[in-house]
């Protein structure tokens, strides 16, 4: 089941994160893993660490990208997922 986009995220106490330029580079320090974001990627972290909300963070970008919503709402429960499962992304008060 996937997290709800009515949730806050924000990064874990583990993860240190690195902007070189548009791309990121994020370390679990637990377990030594890094994780390369894109351009795209970099900034819907950069946006999902400073929103209220996944939902707040997702109204930001469709309006900052020429996307399809439903294309946008699926590729950020994706990059959630993916960076939650890796322990670099916790979900607030859960």
């Amino acid at each position: 089941m996937g997290i709800s986009f009515d949730r806050k995220v924000a990064a874990s106490a583990d993860t240190l994160i690195n902007v070189l330029g548009d791309e990121a580079v994020l370390l679990n320090l637990q377990s030594n893993t890094y994780f390369g974001l894109d351009d795209v990627g970099t900034r819907m972290w950069q946006v999902l660490t400073s929103s209220e909300s996944i939902h707040k963070a997702f109204e930001t970008l469709v309006g900052e990208y020429d996307v399809a919503p439903a294309q946008l709402r699926n590729d950020l429960a994706e990059l959630v997922g993916k960076l939650v499962e890796r322990k670099l992304l916790e979900v607030v008060g859960e």
